[in-house]
């Protein structure tokens, strides 16, 4: 039996409330937990037409939201490492200059934090209504708020960072 829409809320997103209380455990920090629900909640959205509405679907929630833990403090420390090495070389401004406006947004939606570019594609891309996207994710109003405004942020800043050198020229 292949999960659709209606099975994905009757079935998954009833684990919510475990999986955040686990999340809040690992990250001891409750935004931070909020963050990994939703990563979770958005990873099985992805895959829902594969799962099995009889399945053992909450072992895998709980599998999902460990290695979105483990992925986002490799990521912190990635981050970390990035913040004390030099700035971006010329050349990878060059790179840039070559690319055109939309394969430079995608780019730099690709690499938006996973829940950023997940809850942007699904509202910008996807044209998911924001009820929808609060239904799958059975996040507040105001984290979507937040994500999409966060991403949107991110998206104009770095565009103008990145072809200010086309401006100038």
């Amino acid at each position: 039996n292949v999960m659709l829409r209606k099975d994905f809320i009757e079935v998954i997103v009833p684990m919510r409330e475990r999986l955040l209380a686990r999340a809040a455990a690992m990250t001891g920090n409750a935004g931070c937990a909020e963050d990994l629900v939703q990563e979770t909640m958005l990873r099985l959205w992805d895959i829902h037409g594969r799962l099995d509405v009889r399945g053992d679907n909450e072992a895998l929630a709980f599998t999902i939201l460990r290695n979105k833990f483990i992925d986002s403090r490799r990521r912190e420390k990635v981050r970390m490492r990035h913040a004390t090495a030099p700035p971006e070389d010329v050349a990878a401004e060059e790179t840039v200059a070559g690319l055109d406006d939309v394969e430079l947004i995608r780019r730099i939606v690709d690499a938006l934090p996973p829940l950023q570019r997940q809850t942007f594609r699904m509202k910008e891309i996807e044209g998911y209504e924001a009820s929808e996207i609060l239904e799958i994710t059975s996040c507040t109003a105001e984290a979507l708020r937040q994500n999409l405004s966060r991403a949107r942020r991110t998206i104009r800043e770095e565009y103008m960072r990145l072809t200010e050198g086309r401006r100038k020229r």
